[in-house]
């Protein structure tokens, strides 16, 4: 895909985001985000996102509107099914889809099947004349547990690099943002990313947009942290597999998600605050 010259760069006015937890934003609680215009909980990085795009629509005299219809937990089937849905009949002229995470974490997940549900999805998209923003899941080669489905993650990968190519749509390529593997940019469930993580992966889909972020280091990893003891790694971990991973089987083993009952933060198109 050819990257547009500066003076070509496109502008959105009307942006949906979909998705599982990734695009709720969760664990992404900076105070001064969550306080002053995020729907709910969290903020994350397409409502970061939605604050550079609508900075740069108003800067060029164009209103700029906003949803967000992820919910956690959910599988691709919903996010290309109901959330797609409802998005396209807010009109967008931009759409990030992001889905598949929660699938893949099966060991019996048809990646061909995904790629098919997702690259219809992505036409159908294309087909209304918006624009498409995907991202690729972050290597989980150092992730505990979630390093084992290493081999799905990168044939997902690869498949949303196909998509994209066949069908003029944009990449988030999370998988060589190699700052994402520092353990500082995730939460304390190791599943989701502080608020440095979504920012700088919101700095990632400006660039994958073709504009440049205004932090010339948003790529740059942190300097190394300090090495903690083998005992400290040990008491981590015990307490890790203790709150996060003994709730996530329970919910497994008796059909449940955590996005259960909840709904989209910001279920129509509307200004920032």
């Amino acid at each position: 895909m050819t990257e547009p010259s500066a003076g070509e760069r496109r502008l959105w006015s009307r942006y949906v985001a979909i998705g599982d937890s990734f695009t709720e934003g969760m664990c992404d609680d900076d105070p001064l985000l969550v306080g002053n215009g995020s729907h709910g909980e969290f903020a994350g990085w397409a409502d970061r996102l939605a604050a550079h795009l609508s900075e740069m629509a108003q800067d060029s005299g164009l209103g700029f509107g906003y949803a967000n219809l992820a919910v956690r937990g959910r599988k691709l089937a919903d996010v290309v099914g109901p959330q797609l849905d409802k998005a396209l009949a807010l009109e967008p002229d931009l759409v990030s889809i992001v889905g598949g995470g929660n699938d893949i974490l099966r060991p019996k997940a048809d990646l061909d099947a995904l790629a098919s549900r997702l690259e219809d999805a992505v036409k159908r998209i294309r087909a209304t004349g918006a624009d498409v923003l995907m991202a690729t899941p972050v290597d989980p080669a150092e992730a505990p547990l979630v390093k084992a489905t290493r081999g799905r993650a990168g044939v997902h990968a690869a498949n949303i690099w196909s998509i994209a190519r066949h069908h003029g749509a944009h990449v988030i390529d999370q998988w060589g943002l190699h700052a994402l593997r520092d353990w500082r940019m995730w939460a304390d469930d190791r599943i989701h990313m502080t608020s440095e993580g979504h920012r700088r992966v919101a700095m990632a889909a400006l660039q994958a947009l073709g504009h440049a972020p205004a932090d010339a280091d948003w790529e740059t990893p942190l300097e190394p942290a300090p090495p903690i003891s083998r005992r400290e790694a040990l008491q981590a971990n015990a307490q890790w597999a203790r709150e996060y991973v003994g709730p996530w089987v329970h919910r497994r083993l008796i059909g449940r998600s955590s996005g259960d009952l909840r709904q989209a933060k910001r279920p129509e198109i509307g200004p920032l605050d």
